[in-house]
């Protein structure tokens, strides 16, 4: 470098050293480029929930799966520790399901369910006539507004058997956790 300037001189051009360049700065540009990008694929991501419910003499109880982004899969068996009809248990797992969906962050939620019970009060289709059920459907007309995308559609049970087992077998006792009514 040395050799440069004292030939550059010669000529009345002067070298002057660049500053140091913070290669921090660098390594910043990039990793908010590419978390930007995988923000925004998972924005855009539509999770995917299939809900059950079930109610019998041994008990009441819930089947929730949330299909996320990278594979994710969470699964739970939710028993009740309060009597519920099956239309309850129903409402009660699409309950129980948008929630652990918020919880994950989802804000695009596609939720599956072989009721008509429910999906049709939900999307407007029917109307509800109990007072109970009305409440039930209130309070997730509330828990839609938490995604920017919410879509509640009817599937038959063959569709829906992963998450009727997981009812099942929380309703049976035999697993799952209790929940309480608050």
């Amino acid at each position: 470098m040395v050799r440069w300037v004292v030939e550059l001189s010669e000529f009345d051009i002067r070298y002057e050293p660049r500053g140091p360049i913070k290669g921090q700065v660098y390594a910043d540009f990039v990793v908010e480029l590419s978390s930007t990008d995988a923000h925004q694929e998972e924005a855009n991501f539509r999770w995917v929930l299939y809900v059950d419910g079930s109610s019998n003499q041994q008990g009441s109880g819930v089947g929730v799966i949330l299909e996320g982004p990278n594979g994710l899969l969470i699964e739970q068996a939710l028993r009740f520790a309060f009597k519920a009809s099956n239309n309850q248990a129903e409402y009660e797992a699409l309950i129980a399901g948008m929630l652990l969906a918020k919880e994950m962050g989802a804000r695009s939620l596609v939720a599956k369910s072989d009721s008509l019970l429910v999906t049709g009060p939900v999307t407007g289709e029917y109307q509800a006539t109990d007072p109970q059920m009305d409440a039930y459907l209130g309070y997730v007309q509330i828990l839609k507004g938490y995604f920017a995308v919410f879509e509640l559609v009817h599937v038959p049970r063959e569709q829906n058997a992963r998450a009727n087992l997981l009812a099942k077998l929380a309703s049976s006792g035999k697993g799952g956790r209790q929940r309480k009514v608050i």
